[in-house]
């Protein structure tokens, strides 16, 4: 498994998105969700090491619901609500083209 750069997942993050969108979220906002996704993972044990759990064990639906609340909460966020799930969904899609199996 390649090592996992966040600064590829904002460049992925990004492409997923108008450009007028990603003109106005800087960085940090980006790795927040970032953030928000491995803190689920957490929480969901799926960075357990003896977890058997894989890609298709992500409850996307539920991460997505989760992020949404998230930014939602945070009422300084430039996050659009329409932005959350293609956002998300890149992320993910990074994520698995780390893995060589995947490929």
């Amino acid at each position: 498994m390649n090592e996992y750069d966040e600064k590829e997942a904002v460049k992925a993050m990004r492409q997923s998105i108008s450009e007028e969108s990603s003109k106005i979220y800087p960085d940090d906002e980006l790795l927040n969700i970032i953030d928000i996704i491995w803190d689920w993972y957490d929480e969901n044990g799926l960075l357990d090491i003896d977890s058997e759990a894989d890609d298709e064990d992500i409850n996307t639906a539920g991460l997505t619901a989760h992020v949404r609340r998230m930014i939602a909460k945070d009422k300084q966020s430039p996050i659009r609500p329409e932005d959350i799930e293609p956002l998300v969904a890149a992320e993910l899609a990074y994520e698995q083209s780390l893995d060589p199996l995947n490929i």
